[in-house]
């Protein structure tokens, strides 16, 4: 006798994005972040966005490994960005598609080249798909990408008028990247 699987409850897909969104928060590496996602099915990640102002945005990244995978996608936002006081509200849990929307908040620091330092608060959106087994098979990102290119080339304090992280040594003032972010509301 075989037991059909049954698909995971609201309350199993808002536990699991919670997971994982937690674990981002919290600066988990790479391998902890993939553990988050389906073993059984194929995964992927895709940040929306032009691929030509900054290099995670505009690229499907699909599978654990090489170098167009979803590892890969996590290992480059640490090498260009940092983050500080994320956080995560307005969960959408829709169970019978097997999806979490979640609008996120944190500071975000351009870590590299000639934007290095440069820093922006930012509003984002993620949608996340499920398995069977409540692990994440496709992750999307909604975010600021015109921030993260003028703090990419160094142009965003320029634009703005604010300083860069006290980390590199030249004071800050941290500018929310689009003003009409608190009125977002995800569908």
């Amino acid at each position: 006798m075989s037991s059909a699987r049954s698909e995971p409850t609201r309350a199993q897909l808002l536990a699991a994005a919670q997971a994982l969104c937690n674990a981002f928060a919290n600066k988990a590496d790479t391998d902890t972040l993939l553990s988050h996602f389906s073993s059984s099915h194929q995964i992927s990640a895709f940040e929306h966005g032009l691929p030509a102002l900054a290099p995670f945005l505009g690229r499907a990244f699909t599978g654990r490994a090489g170098p167009a995978s979803v590892a890969a996608y996590f290992r480059l936002l640490q090498q260009h960005l940092t983050y500080d006081d994320m956080s995560f509200g307005t969960w959408v849990v829709d169970a019978d598609a097997q999806r979490v929307s979640v609008k996120g908040h944190a500071r975000f620091t351009w870590a590299e080249g000639a934007g290095k330092g440069q820093c922006w608060d930012e509003h984002f959106a993620y949608i996340l798909d499920f398995d069977q087994d409540a692990k994440v098979t496709d992750y999307q990102v909604w975010a600021d990408s015109g921030a993260a290119y003028l703090a990419r080339r160094g142009e965003l304090s320029q634009l703005t008028g604010a300083v860069t992280d006290p980390k590199v040594g030249r004071g800050a003032e941290h500018v929310k990247a689009d003003d009409q972010s608190d009125k977002t509301v995800v569908e």
